[in-house]
């Protein structure tokens, strides 16, 4: 703990001279889906508000505004903790996620689609890929789904998906296979890309929901089993 305080502590400089519960609220949400903060961790309002420099009142509000967002969860008498998933959260997640991905690539106007953003995430993962980077790999993955629900252009759906991607790190860190788990995955956002590249929309949704639903079953074999042998 004492170290991811210490990288906590150097995040003040993102609050500016303002701090306000929502920026608080942004830095421990990336910090979160980093994996500083794994599942089960309780959160110590003394460490992380001298760590930032906030008040109590500000830390409070922000750990609302996470445990809202099903980040966080707050337990009579023992505090707040980083919310640890049950395997109908991560089937609940990826039915969100195949609903609006999806649904975005369906909703593409004619080509050509501004790609830079995807195109970036893809050679991210390869060079994490490279260097043996599995951890990596999977947040250039998550980088990836992230820039192709940008392509709607909407930043309620933006703001909708930031939180789901969050939460889905939880999973993947409970997991803890990174290079089974996303290595198939990288080859896969070729494909999407490629298809996207192409105009053919219909393609890319159809890639795209495979995708989905082969992570799906994935992601819920070995986190049943990890939940199962934590319980």
């Amino acid at each position: 703990m004492a170290e991811q305080l210490k990288d906590l502590a150097d995040d003040r400089a993102l609050l500016g001279r303002t701090s306000t519960a929502e920026r608080v609220s942004d830095i421990l949400r990336s910090r979160i889906a980093e994996g500083y903060f794994p599942p089960g961790t309780r959160l110590s309002e003394d460490s992380i508000g001298g760590a930032l420099g906030v008040s109590r009142n500000t830390l409070r509000e922000a750990f609302r505004l996470l445990t809202h967002e099903r980040l966080l969860v707050h337990e009579l008498n023992r505090g707040v903790f980083v919310r640890v998933l049950t395997v109908e959260d991560v089937e609940d997640i990826y039915r969100t996620r195949r609903l609006v991905e999806c649904a975005v690539v369906r909703g593409l106007g004619e080509p050509p689609y501004d790609l830079d953003g995807l195109a970036g995430a893809v050679e991210e993962g390869r060079r994490a890929a490279r260097e043996g980077d599995w951890k990596g790999v999977g947040t250039a993955n998550i980088h990836f789904h992230r820039e192709l629900v940008a392509l709607a252009g909407s930043e309620r759906t933006a703001e909708l998906m930031r939180s789901v991607f969050a939460e889905l790190r939880l999973a993947f860190h409970v997991v803890d296979e990174p290079q089974r788990l996303h290595e198939p995955y990288i080859a896969r956002n070729v494909a999407i890309l490629q298809a996207l590249q192409d105009g053919d929309r219909e393609q890319a949704e159809s890639l795209l929901a495979g995708y989905l639903d082969d992570s799906l079953e994935r992601v819920v074999e070995v986190y049943r089993r990890r939940v199962g042998d934590d319980g």
